[in-house]
C-alpha cells in the first residue's frame, strides 16, 4: 500500500498508509469518540472543513450503507483512523468504506497511532493539519499559510426552499447544514417541514405561515453566519422557536450572548447534559468546536437550561418571556443514544401551547 502522511501545524508528522481518493487535504483536525457510527458522522455537515481522526481503533466494519447518510457525500474532508476495516460483514452493506471514499473523492490514512494523536490534540487543542503523499518545505509553508473557510454554512445550506407536505403542525427549519435525521425525527412525528436557505429573511419564512422555527446544526463558526441575525431575531418574536447545535449558538448570538472557540471540541455520542429544572441526566451525541460564553449572559433574558457534567459547557438556553429554547446536542441522534429526542415533543407541545394562548387572547 502506498505511504501517506499527516503533518500537524505544530510540526509533528504520523506515518500510515493511503486509502480512499488519491488527493491531498489540508483541514483542521478532530477527533471523534465515538465506538460506531463513523458513517453518519463523515456525512454530517457538521464537519465541513475538518479532518476527522476516530478514537475508536477499527472503523468501516459493517461497511456502508443505503439508510445511515446525514448528507448526499461526504462532508468531511478526509478521515484519519488506526484500522480500516477491508472486508466489512453487514446485511444493509452495499460497498466497503474504503471503496466508498474512493467513488466519492475522499482521502483517508490508516495505521495512525489515533491514540498518541488524541492525546496531542487533547493537550495541545484543535490544529491544522495536511494528510498528503509527501512532506515538503512547500506543503509545510503552506499548512502555516492556510485559514480555514469563512463560507462553510453558505456551501452547505440548500440553495432552494422545500418541502416535506403533511397535514400536522408546520415548521420552518433554517438550513445551515442540517442532518436528515432531524428531517427524519420530525417526519415521525408527522411534521410539515417547510426547508429554508442559511440566509433567508424572515419575511419570506413567515409568508410561509409556520407554526414555529427550527434552526439547524451547521459547520464553523457561529459569527461567519451573523447575516441570520436579524432573521432570528424577528422571527422569535413572531413564533415558537428552538434551535440545535449551530443554531442554538446563533440563537445566543441573536440574543445578546458571545460565543467561543473550545480547545478541542465535544465530537462523540457519549456526552453526558444535565437538564437542571428536572434533574435529569441525558447522554447525548454532539459534534461542536464552539460554545456559549457563560459570562456573557449575565446582561441577557436567557436562561441556562443545561449543562455538561464534565466541563460544565453550556448545553441549553431559554428565552425569558418567549417560547423559545435551544439545546447545543443533537436530539435527533444517528448516531447516539436517543434519551433527548423528547425534546421535539416539548417542542411541539410548545407551538400548541402558544396557539392555546393566541385563541384566548
Amino acid at each position: 500500500m502506498k505511504k501517506r502522511y499527516l503533518l500537524l501545524e505544530n510540526g509533528s508528522v504520523y506515518e500510515g498508509e493511503a486509502f480512499g481518493a488519491n488527493i491531498d487535504m489540508m483541514a483542521e483536525l478532530v477527533f471523534n469518540t465515538g465506538m460506531s457510527g463513523y458513517q453518519e458522522s463523515i456525512t454530517d455537515l457538521s464537519y465541513r472543513g475538518e479532518i476527522i481522526v476516530f478514537t475508536y481503533p477499527l472503523i468501516g466494519n459493517y461497511g456502508i450503507n443505503r439508510d445511515d447518510f446525514e448528507s448526499l457525500r461526504p462532508a468531511a474532508s478526509a478521515i484519519v483512523v488506526h484500522e480500516i476495516a477491508r472486508r466489512p460483514s453487514n446485511w444493509r452493506k452495499m460497498m466497503s468504506l474504503p471503496e466508498w471514499a474512493e467513488k466519492t473523492g475522499m482521502p483517508g490514512i490508516t495505521g495512525v497511532d489515533t491514540r498518541a494523536l488524541t492525546k496531542e490534540l487533547r493537550q495541545q487543542g484543535t490544529m491544522k493539519a495536511a494528510l498528503v503523499d509527501e512532506i515538503t518545505d512547500e506543503v509545510r509553508n503552506a499548512l502555516q499559510h492556510f485559514e480555514p473557510s469563512k463560507t462553510l454554512v453558505k456551501d452547505a445550506t440548500t440553495k432552494t426552499q422545500y418541502q416535506n407536505p403533511t397535514d400536522g403542525v408546520s415548521i420552518a427549519l433554517i438550513d445551515f447544514g442540517l442532518k436528515n435525521s432531524i428531517l427524519r425525527s420530525l417526519a415521525k412525528r408527522g411534521v410539515n417541514v417547510m426547508v429554508f436557505p442559511a440566509d433567508v429573511d424572515a419575511q419570506t419564512v413567515l409568508a410561509a405561515n409556520p407554526d414555529g422555527i427550527l434552526l439547524s446544526n451547521g459547520p464553523g463558526d457561529p459569527k461567519d453566519a451573523m447575516y441570520a441575525i436579524p432573521t432570528i431575531k424577528e422571527l422569535q418574536n413572531h413564533l415558537p422557536l428552538m434551535g440545535i447545535c449551530f443554531g442554538h449558538q446563533l440563537f445566543a448570538i441573536a440574543n445578546g450572548a458571545e460565543t467561543y472557540k473550545m480547545k478541542f471540541g465535544h465530537r462523540g455520542f457519549n456526552h453526558a447534559v444535565r437538564t437542571l429544572a428536572k434533574s435529569r441526566l441525558d447522554f447525548t451525541s454532539q459534534n461542536h468546536g464552539y460554545a456559549v460564553s457563560r459570562e456573557s449572559l449575565a446582561n441577557t433574558d436567557l436562561v441556562i437550561t443545561h449543562e455538561e457534567i464534565n466541563d460544565l459547557t453550556i448545553e441549553g438556553l431559554r428565552l425569558k418571556g418567549y417560547h423559545a429554547f435551544s439545546v447545543q446536542f443533537h436530539p435527533d441522534a444517528a448516531p447516539g443514544p436517543h434519551d433527548a429526542e423528547y425534546l421535539f415533543d416539548e417542542f411541539l407541545d410548545m407551538i400548541t401551547d402558544s396557539k392555546k394562548e393566541i385563541t384566548n387572547a
